[in-house]
């Protein structure tokens, strides 16, 4: 599938769902894709993406920035806290903020540093074990510890189970997101993401559908 047909897919639910054009901006997900393979997308005058890793992002946005320096870069996957000094570095907008321990040290460099990227804190709709992210009974009151600790947290996360219906959490994450005061939706993937714009999405994570598989 085209970049250009995602973004009139995304277009379209907008208008469908009453939103605003341009509510619901596009991260084209480059993890694991080739330089070349991104660098297409790049020509296309596309400049949101998204990436999982620290060092992998380290490896190649550099080098790209020098040449589009309006890109910006997302971090999508869990961030270790030994990882947080390079990352807010490197990173726009980090979307996996999930325990206190890494808040803390976001909020000690970003005093260091005297900036800190717009943070999403993650979620963890579907309370699986093996998933990062906030419990959903404990989303209110890491929000507030986060804004104590003067963070820029701008909205929520989530990765819905693989196996349940999709817009039952984007609706969740929603309604979790407005009781805190947060704006920010970052939900839906390559197979959900019309229905997340529908619900109200402001980031949308779209890999595959843009880049083909990815060599693992």
């Amino acid at each position: 599938m085209s970049l250009s047909e995602i973004q009139s897919r995304i277009a379209k639910a907008e208008s469908a769902a009453g939103r605003p054009s341009g509510a619901t901006k596009l991260i084209a997900v480059s993890k694991r894709q080739a330089d070349d393979v991104v660098e297409t997308v790049l020509k296309e005058s596309h400049r949101l993406f998204g990436e999982n890793q620290v060092q992998e992002a380290a490896g190649k946005w550099p080098t790209f920035r020098e040449t589009y320096p309006d890109a910006k870069v997302h971090l999508l996957g869990p961030l270790q806290t030994n990882k947080a000094r390079q990352a807010i570095g490197l990173f726009d907008a980090i979307h996996s903020l999930d325990r206190p321990k890494l808040a803390k040290t976001l909020a000690r460099l970003a005093q260091e540093e005297g900036s800190c990227p717009d943070l999403f804190i993650q979620v963890n709709t579907g309370e699986e074990e093996q998933k990062s992210g906030v419990l959903l009974a404990d989303v209110d009151d890491f929000a507030t510890e986060c804004r104590a600790l003067d963070l820029p947290v701008v909205g929520l996360m989530c990765i819905p189970p693989a196996h349940e219906e999709p817009s039952l959490h984007f609706a969740l994450l929603a309604k979790l997101a407005s009781r805190n005061g947060l704006a920010g939706l970052s939900m839906g993937m390559s197979g959900d993401y019309e229905r997340a714009v529908a619900l109200g999405a402001t980031h949308v994570r779209v890999g595959s559908a843009i880049f083909g598989a990815r060599d693992y």
